[in-house]
C-alpha cells in the first residue's frame, strides 16, 4: 500500500499520469484504476481488493440443468413454471430469478422465438475484403513525446483493401470526444465504411461495459457500421495496418517535432506521401489513391431508432438505466442516450433490443438485464498480409 500511498500522492501533486506511472512500472490503465480508487474510497480504496469475480455467469445450479431436460419434455411450459417447480422440488437451494432461468432456456434452444423481420447487411465477408470501404482499419500509434514534453497519441485510419491512409491525427489523449471529432470528419469527407476493425482497447472498446462496447463503437453500429475487433494479442491480425505504423514511426517521429503544429505537419506530409507517391508492392507497385475511391453512404448523422416489432421504445438514461412500467433496469452508460426496444416475450419476462441486436431479458421481480450471448463479440480473424 505505500507504493500505491506514494503513487497517489505524486499525482495530487500535479504530476502527469504517464510520467509517474512509467516511473513506477505500470501501465496507464492501472494508474487512473489506482487514483479513481482513492477518490471514490480514499485510503481505503488503496488496500488490496479480493479478484473473485462478484457473479459467475456461467455457473448454475444443478437442478436447473435437471429442468432443462424437463423443459424438453413439456415444451409449453414458460419460465415462471419452470422456476415455481424448481421452489417447489428445492425449497433450501436459493433459486435464480425468471429472467436467468429463461436465459438458461433461451441457451439451449428451448425458448421460441417469435418470427422477426432484420434488416441485415449483406456483402463479401470481412476476412475476404475486395473493394474499397468494405472495412476500414483504425488505432492509435501508442505514445511518443513531443520535444516540449508532452505526449502524442496518433489516432490513425486506413482503408483495407486499398491501403488508403484516410486519417493520421495527432492527439493530446486517447478519450473518445476527441475520437469522434476525428471520425466524424472521415466520415463527412469519405463517406461511411461497411465496418471498422480495431483492437480492444480504449476508446474502441470498454472493458467493463456491457459486451465491451463503448459509446464509440455504439455511434458506429448507429451509422450501419458493423464493429470487427482483433483477437487481444494478435496484431498481425491487422497486419497491413500495423505495418503502416512502422512507416510512420520512422518517418515521423524520429525525431519527433518540436509540438503538435510541427508534428501533425509531418503526418500531414506522410499521409500525402503514402497516399499519392509511395508504391505498394500488394497493389502492383500501385499508388493507395489509385486504388481508393470514396464510399457511395455517405454521412447524413445519425438515423433514427423505430421499433415497430417491439412493445414500447425506451430512452437510456444518462446513467444507463430504462425505466420501463415504474421499473429500473441497469443497461450500460454506453447507451446514454439511445433508443431501445422492449418486447414482453413471457408471462413477467422482457426482451431489450438495441437496433437489430438483442441485448438480454429481464423479469419483473428482480429488475436485472440477464444478457444474452454476445452478439458483438470480437470474431477470430485470419492473419492479415501486410
Amino acid at each position: 500500500m505505500d507504493e500505491r500511498l506514494k503513487f497517489v500522492a505524486r499525482l495530487l501533486d500535479g504530476e502527469e499520469m504517464a510520467v509517474v506511472c512509467r516511473e513506477f512500472g505500470i501501465s496507464r490503465k492501472t494508474g487512473y484504476k489506482l487514483i479513481n480508487r482513492y477518490n471514490d474510497s480514499g485510503l481505503e480504496g488503496l488496500t488490496d481488493r479480493s479478484r473473485r469475480p462478484y457473479r459467475h455467469a456461467n455457473q448454475l445450479p444443478f437442478q436447473i440443468e435437471k429442468l432443462v431436460r424437463a423443459k424438453q419434455d413439456k415444451p409449453n411450459w414458460g419460465a415462471p413454471k419452470i422456476r415455481e417447480r424448481l421452489v417447489r422440488l428445492y425449497p433450501d437451494v436459493h433459486c435464480p430469478a425468471i429472467s436467468t432461468v429463461h436465459a438458461v432456456l433461451d441457451r439451449h434452444g428451448l425458448v421460441k422465438r417469435r418470427k422477426r423481420r432484420r434488416n441485415r447487411a449483406t456483402g463479401t465477408p470481412l476476412s475476404h475484403v475486395a473493394a474499397p470501404n468494405e472495412l476500414w482499419c483504425a488505432d492509435y500509434k501508442g505514445e511518443f513525446m513531443l520535444a516540449d514534453r508532452r505526449y502524442c497519441y496518433p489516432l490513425t485510419i486506413s482503408d483495407f483493401a486499398s491501403r488508403y491512409l484516410l486519417a493520421c491525427e495527432a492527439l493530446h489523449t486517447t478519450k473518445e470526444a476527441y475520437a469522434f471529432t476525428v471520425f466524424e470528419s472521415v466520415f463527412k469527407e469519405f463517406g461511411l465504411p461497411g465496418a471498422i476493425r480495431t483492437d480492444n482497447g480504449v476508446p474502441f472498446a470498454s472493458p467493463n461495459a456491457l459486451f465491451n462496447l463503448s459509446r464509440l463503437s455504439v455511434w458506429w453500429l448507429r451509422l450501419g457500421i458493423a464493429i470487427e475487433r482483433i483477437k487481444p494479442g494478435c496484431p498481425q491480425q491487422n497486419g497491413r495496418h500495423e505495418r503502416m505504423h512502422l512507416t510512420l514511426k520512422l518517418e515521423t517521429t524520429k525525431p519527433a517535432g518540436a509540438n503538435f503544429l510541427q508534428q501533425q505537419a509531418r503526418f500531414d506530409d506522410f499521409v500525402e506521401e503514402f497516399n499519392t507517391e509511395r508504391p505498394h508492392q500488394a497493389l502492383d507497385m500501385a499508388w493507395p489513391a489509385e486504388r481508393y475511391s470514396p464510399s457511395p453512404r455517405p454521412y447524413r448523422g445519425l438515423p433514427q431508432l423505430d421499433y415497430p416489432f417491439h412493445d414500447k421504445a425506451v430512452t437510456v438514461t444518462t446513467c444507463g438505466r430504462i425505466c420501463y412500467n415504474r421499473k429500473k433496469i441497469n443497461l450500460s452508460q454506453v447507451f446514454a442516450g439511445q433508443t431501445v426496444g422492449i418486447k414482453q416475450v413471457d408471462d413477467r419476462i422482457w426482451l431489450a433490443s438495441f437496433m437489430d441486436y438483442d441485448l438480454g431479458y429481464f423479469d419483473d421481480e428482480t429488475c436485472r438485464l440477464e444478457p444474452l450471448e454476445n452478439p458483438f463479440g470480437p470474431k477470430v480473424l485470419p492473419m492479415s498480409p501486410v
